[in-house]
C-alpha cells in the first residue's frame, strides 16, 4: 500500500524530535521549500546510500531553495549515531510510534525478499513554501535522490 496523499495538497502537520531532541513541526519550514523523505532504518546499504547522496547534493539542494528532513522510526539515539557517523548536515526525526508514518501513509505491508513486512514504505515529499506537496517520490533512487529532486522539478 502506498501513500494516501497525492501532489497539490497540504502535507499533514507534524512535530517531532531531532537527534539532537530538538523539536521539529513542518510549520518550521513555511517559507522554503522542503524535502520531507521517509526511510526505513538508518545504517543500512540503502538508507545510508539515500542520506550520503542527500549529504553530497545539499548545497545544490540549498541553492535551489530546498531544505532537508529525514524521518525514520529509529530512536533519537539512533538517529544520532547515524548523523555522526556519515556527517550528516540535516535533521532526522525519530517516528518510533509511527505516527508521522502513519499520517503520511508511508507506514504498511511491503515486500522485503519475497516475505510480507510492515515496515517504512521509502517515500519522499517535496513540499512547497506555502507546505502544499509538489511532488511525491514514491520508490526514490537511492543513490541519485537528490539529482532525481532537482530534475523532476526543474
Amino acid at each position: 500500500m502506498a501513500t494516501h496523499l497525492t501532489e497539490g495538497q497540504k502535507a499533514p502537520a507534524f512535530t517531532g524530535k531531532d537527534q539532537n531532541g530538538k523539536k521539529i513541526s513542518l510549520k518550521d519550514f513555511i517559507g522554503q521549500k522542503l524535502v520531507l523523505y521517509f526511510y526505513p532504518k538508518d545504517d543500512t546499504p540503502g538508507c545510508t546510500a539515500q542520506a550520503c547522496n542527500l549529504r553530497d547534493n545539499e548545497n545544490l539542494l540549498k541553492e535551489n531553495g530546498f531544505a532537508i528532513l529525514g524521518v525514520s522510526p529509529d530512536e533519537v539515539s539512533s538517529h544520532k549515531k547515524f548523523e555522526a557517523k556519515y556527517d550528516l548536515p540535516f535533521p532526522l526525526i525519530a517516528d518510533p510510534t509511527h505516527s508521522i508514518l502513519e499520517k503520511y501513509g508511508v507506514w504498511g505491508e511491503k515486500n522485503l525478499y519475497g516475505k510480507i513486512i510492515t515496515g517504512v514504505l521509502r517515500t519522499t515529499f517535496v513540499i512547497d513554501e506555502q507546505g502544499r506537496i509538489i511532488k511525491i517520490f514514491k520508490r526514490p533512487d537511492t543513490k541519485a535522490h537528490a539529482e532525481q529532486i532537482l530534475k523532476a522539478l526543474k
